[in-house]
């Protein structure tokens, strides 16, 4: 069954074109470490919880959007080894230099997590 990565950002509101095009340089490296599907979600209904809510788990700021996006793989395995590359690949492959793509959000506040389906319907 496929693995999946997820991850929840605060963006800019107003850099939404470069979150964009961050993604569009950045997510095709995952496709050609294995990854079956790269998906980018802007935030459009992301309602304030009572308790939680995406907002607070990114601290993010009234000119901010919560975005959040996966990574699906075929298996943990191929996750695995894929992830040991994007690590090696960050220090040599001039896509992942900051200075050429510069990252549109603030990573410290990011959050994510690999996740084992175990239910798909």
């Amino acid at each position: 069954m496929s693995y999946f990565d997820g991850f929840v950002i605060a963006v800019p509101t107003a850099g939404k074109q470069q979150f964009i095009d961050h993604a569009t340089a950045i997510d095709p490296i995952f496709k050609e470490l294995g990854a079956i599907r790269v998906v980018e979600c802007w935030g459009d209904d992301v309602p304030d919880g009572k308790v939680t809510d995406f907002r607070r788990s990114v601290q993010a700021k009234e000119d901010e959007t919560v975005a959040f996006s996966f990574v699906e793989w075929p298996d943990k395995t191929t996750r695995d080894a894929g992830m040991k590359r994007l690590s090696e690949m960050m220090k040599t492959d001039e896509r992942m230099d900051p200075e050429k793509n510069p990252v549109p959000f603030d990573g410290k506040r990011m959050i994510f997590g690999g996740f084992a389906a175990v239910v798909d319907i």
